[in-house]
């Protein structure tokens, strides 16, 4: 069974002053792909459902 291409889109709690400077994320059915938008090809992170719903407010605090 071959996995399905991602769609990657630049994240909603991206906020710099330099719009390069964002993460990108691919939700599937099951998981979060998280990747930096200046390295495509590089390390990759892939969250569970429910840890990306716990991560998302703490990483979003000031």
């Amino acid at each position: 069974m071959s996995m399905p291409e991602l769609r990657w889109f630049k994240s909603s709690y991206s906020d710099s002053s330099n719009g390069n400077d964002c993460i990108e994320v691919a939700p599937t059915l099951t998981t979060v792909h998280v990747r930096d938008s200046k390295n495509t090809a590089g390390p990759r992170l892939t969250f569970a459902l429910e840890t990306w719903a716990r991560f998302v407010p703490y990483a979003s605090q000031d």
